[in-house]
């Protein structure tokens, strides 16, 4: 079953006065070595404020975790991105502090899968590209707001997943990305009726495999150069000594 996890937030660059803050996490861990984090604030379709933020971070730094699920409690929103309703100041702080969070989770040696249902829009669209495997309900909807509000979003990651034009027509137009196109360009890996179920299915075959070998996949893929990525897997796989740790097989 779910926790349901209150964390009290601290002072901090989202908080400099030390409000009181709360979020409310479901958290669980459906199996060893993978972590369950959903956002729940389904009135507010998961906008994205100092307590969320700061609970995503804790939560995605979880270092007993191979396998991170990031997904929603509400099947109508997974993030509607940071929170309008914030002051000018405070949402600055928070767009700020989400992009230590994007590169904790392409940092970290868990595997992030991101299961996403209805609404993905600006800061929330980018925690689904900041994901390593993307599972997506057939009616998502994905949007990367930026240009419009002053901001460039997804730049650092959309064109390595769909190519430079794709990326620039997302960006500029600002339009959402349903989940068969998301699929068809290659933003998103699947569209399953249940993403948190089939999330979890992926999950459990990740954490039957290698765990040094799936840190060294995913730290390599983010080489920028082929050159130096044959290098850092060949250097990798040199300590190899011919003896397969399991018998794992092929993920459905």
């Amino acid at each position: 079953g779910f926790a349901s996890v209150s964390y009290d937030i601290p002072t901090s660059p989202t908080n400099p006065d030390g409000d009181r803050l709360t979020m409310t996490l479901d958290l669980s861990t459906p199996h060893p070595g993978v972590f369950q984090v959903l956002m729940d604030r389904p009135a507010q379709m998961n906008a994205l404020d100092p307590g969320l933020l700061s609970g995503l971070a804790r939560s995605i730094g979880d270092e007993d975790a191979s396998v991170v699920i990031l997904g929603s409690t509400s099947r109508d929103c997974f993030s509607a991105g940071v929170d309008l309703k914030l002051g000018d100041r405070e949402r600055a702080e928070v767009s700020r502090g989400l992009y230590l969070l994007y590169r904790q989770m392409r940092t970290t040696n868990a595997i992030l899968v991101a299961a996403a249902e209805g609404h993905a829009i600006g800061g929330g669209a980018q925690l689904l590209i900041a994901s390593d495997l993307r599972v997506v309900g057939p009616q998502v909807s994905i949007r990367f707001m930026g240009p419009g509000h002053g901001l460039a979003v997804g730049a650092w990651r959309l064109p390595g997943l769909v190519g430079r034009g794709r990326a620039m027509d997302l960006m500029l137009s600002m339009r959402p990305v349903g989940a068969e196109e998301a699929l068809s360009i290659g933003l998103v890996e699947e569209i399953s009726v249940e993403p948190l179920v089939r999330a979890l299915e992926i999950a459990l075959h990740i954490v039957g495999l290698s765990p040094p070998a799936v840190a060294a996949l995913k730290r390599i893929v983010a080489i920028p150069g082929e050159a130096e990525a044959l290098v850092a897997e060949e250097e990798f796989n040199d300590q190899w000594n011919g003896a397969f740790p399991g018998r794992a097989t092929q993920r459905d």
